[in-house]
């Protein structure tokens, strides 16, 4: 069952407000067992939102949309889909008394144009908000559903939970579940992980995709099956044969951080973690002060001055700190390039590595601190930890 997601308001196109809903819906159609293929912002303009829907109706079973449902002059979703659909509006005397008993509650009278709130497209069954002033509703046809919500998070929320999805589960039978699953890998590029896993990237399910972030990246498992049960089954035999190929290069599986698997490796031999870094604004220390007990804290200097290397800027900083373990990052400008020096020390050994990044200079600290943690990560492991 494929569904499309339309957010409307002007506001969500200039940037003023994060669009929520949309990450919201998503998750839960994907729980719900939908297939959302499409996602489309349309602005507070009749003619477009009324476009928007025709295509939507046009590729899926199921379109929701979300704002435009308010009572002023500039929220027209009701009249778009009517004239989407070749229907008319039409005024329902009991969505205004609700809406009037709604005002009294709160020692309040609407306002005229609260009327136009009370206006949905013909044939449209309303959806009572109980929690906000403007109805939601859905008209459908043998084949499709539009359904429209409010814009207000908490008010399409609760309409989602109690009317939506309730009615999707009978009307549509739903008779499925998708789930998701992280596989996360540090030190290798998409292009490497690709190589090992394309031929799971061309599965229609259960499918695998490929997301990069700054020094690491996530691999993105998704099974759909007739249960959680079912789904869960198939997701486990898939996450084998990727941690299989992919080896090494796995820091864990799930929501763990990459800064959380590295201190893991330090918590297990109970040493503790201090950091030393230039040059990056902090953002090892950042990410490691927010991975759990073991980490003792930081120095984090612009350049290197007073210090002449790493090791005696780390020196320093863990006679400071009093760890067991110091883990030091340096990054330098070498014009088209970025210089990276990485040095780890703990009781009995030591060990480091140069690298060099040629992307964004914007991302250097953020692949820098990776390219750390995925050092310590590794070394500690390859020691027996």
């Amino acid at each position: 069952m494929s569904a499309e997601l339309i957010t409307i308001g002007t506001e969500l196109l200039l940037g003023e407000i994060v669009d929520s809903n949309a990450a919201y819906l998503a998750s839960r159609m994907r729980d719900a067992g939908l297939d959302l293929y499409r996602t489309t912002t349309v602005g507070d303009n009749t003619g477009r939102i009324a476009a928007a829907v025709r295509e939507a109706l046009g590729r899926a079973e199921v379109v929701i949309t979300t704002g435009g449902l308010g009572p002023t002059v500039d929220d027209v979703t009701r009249e778009a889909i009517a004239e989407a659909l070749g229907v008319s509006t039409e005024f329902r005397p009991e969505l205004w008394r609700q809406i009037k008993e709604r005002f009294a509650r709160y020692g309040r009278e609407p306002t005229e144009n609260n009327r136009r709130q009370a206006h949905l497209p013909e044939g449209a069954v309303a959806i009572e908000n109980p929690v906000g002033t403007a109805p939601g509703f859905r008209l459908e046809s043998e084949n499709s559903a539009v359904i429209a919500l409010p814009g207000v998070p908490a008010e399409m929320k609760h309409l989602f939970e109690t009317e939506v999805l309730p009615y999707l589960s009978s009307r549509l039978k739903l008779g499925a579940v998708i789930i998701s699953r992280l596989v996360r890998t540090a030190g290798v590029g998409e292009s490497w992980l690709d190589e090992r896993i394309k031929d799971l990237e061309e599965q229609s399910n259960p499918t695998v995709g490929i997301a990069a972030h700054p020094g690491y990246v996530d691999v993105r498992l998704t099974a759909k099956a007739r249960d959680e049960s079912g789904a869960v089954a198939m997701l486990d035999t898939l996450e084998a044969e990727v941690l299989r190929r992919l080896d090494k290069a796995v820091y864990g599986v799930g929501e763990v951080t990459l800064e959380e698997a590295a201190l893991e490796k330090l918590r297990r031999r109970g040493w503790s973690l201090a950091s030393f870094e230039s040059g990056t604004g902090g953002a090892l220390a950042a990410r490691l002060a927010t991975a759990g007990d073991g980490y003792q804290g930081g120095w984090t200097l612009p350049k290197m001055e007073p210090f002449d290397t790493l090791e005696a800027g780390m020196a320093a900083a863990a006679q400071a700190l009093d760890s067991t373990a110091r883990l030091g990052l340096r990054l330098v400008d070498a014009g088209d390039r970025q210089q990276i020096e990485i040095r780890l020390q703990w009781p009995g050994g030591e060990a480091q590595v140069e690298r060099s990044y040629g992307g964004a200079t914007v991302n250097a600290p953020g692949w820098a601190a990776s390219m750390a943690l995925d050092f310590m990560r590794r070394r500690l492991s390859s020691d027996g930890g």
